[in-house]
């Protein structure tokens, strides 16, 4: 039985993406309270794999995740699913919006309803959490704790911990989606499907001026398409970032490893995050001169002329 492990507590969007994961298969669930444990637990040997959010629609990028993915022992991706976001505002019996004083929620899902919050309850301020399931959760056992009076989850905590729904499909952007990823431990990788992601993290050797172009003319040349690209900071100076990017492909094409060994020699690192199959399921355009059957073409015409010196 596969042990999974995600950012819980019960409730959270993530369990909703673990779920979609899984499907009918037997497997174990543990939840946890953040993404480095999730993580961490996987590091560990605890758990065979975990799912965690990476990218929202709305936001970009979860730091959280693309910071622990950065650093630590190596891991990778395997897989990805999307989850369409659905907010719900909640309360504990009698509780209303006109009287809530604070509402809690986890930042991300805050960014996507604090136009809701400025119109329904201007009076009330954010009291960020560690997940939307986890304010639910904690409203429910702990009010005199917790600090707010009023959640914003999936519908699926609220009705989980027994609250009232005062507020139905509050999120400010109708079409939000949040991405979240399989991660293993670096022993396998899924085979290519012909629509595959591939996620790296490049540290340069210096900062100066045209240096990520530099490293993102390796992916031009090449004719490979990046479908994110950002820069987090690498916490060892002021001014030192490294880049998390996506990329259309597989470590197994042609084009990728090209790219991916011309990275390695003008980066200081380069961080592996995995080759695994793009939830959206589009095939990959390729032109012809950078498909697998060009590199080979080219590579078989160089070793002709290196035997004739041979």
């Amino acid at each position: 039985m596969t042990r999974y492990a995600y950012l819980g507590p019960e409730g959270t969007f993530t369990q909703q993406a673990l779920l979609s994961w899984v499907a009918d298969a037997e497997h174990e669930q543990v939840p946890l309270g953040s993404v480095d444990a999730a993580l961490d637990a996987l590091r560990s040997g605890e758990v065979d794999a975990a799912v965690v959010p990476i990218e929202n629609s709305v936001e970009g990028g979860v730091s959280a995740t693309l910071d622990a993915l950065a650093s630590g022992d190596p891991l990778v991706v395997v897989g990805e699913v999307l989850v369409p976001i659905t907010f719900v505002a909640c309360a504990r019996p009698g509780t209303t919006l006109a009287a809530a004083r604070a509402i809690g929620t986890h930042s991300h899902a805050w960014a996507q309803v604090r136009g809701w919050a400025g119109k329904a309850a201007p009076q009330a301020i954010y009291v960020p959490t560690l997940s939307t399931a986890s304010a639910a959760k904690d409203l429910a056992e702990h009010p005199g704790e917790v600090g707010y009076d009023v959640a914003v989850c999936a519908p699926i905590a609220a009705e989980h911990f027994g609250l009232e729904v005062v507020g139905h499909d509050i999120g400010d952007m109708t079409n939000a989606v949040t991405r979240f990823v399989v991660v293993s431990r670096p022993d396998w990788l899924p085979a290519p499907t012909g629509r595959d992601k591939t996620t790296v993290v490049l540290y340069q050797r210096s900062d100066r001026a045209g240096g990520l172009l530099e490293l993102l003319e390796q992916f031009a040349v090449r004719g490979i398409n990046m479908t994110r690209l950002e820069s987090r900071p690498t916490k060892e100076s002021m001014g030192s970032y490294c880049f998390s990017i996506d990329l259309e492909g597989h470590v197994q094409d042609e084009r990728v490893g090209a790219a991916l060994m011309s990275l390695h020699r003008v980066c200081a690192d380069v961080r592996f995050l995995g080759s695994y199959p793009a939830a959206a399921g589009t095939p990959i355009s390729v032109d012809p001169i950078t498909s697998d059957a060009a590199f080979v073409a080219a590579r078989e015409w160089l070793d002709r002329l290196r035997r004739l010196g041979g």
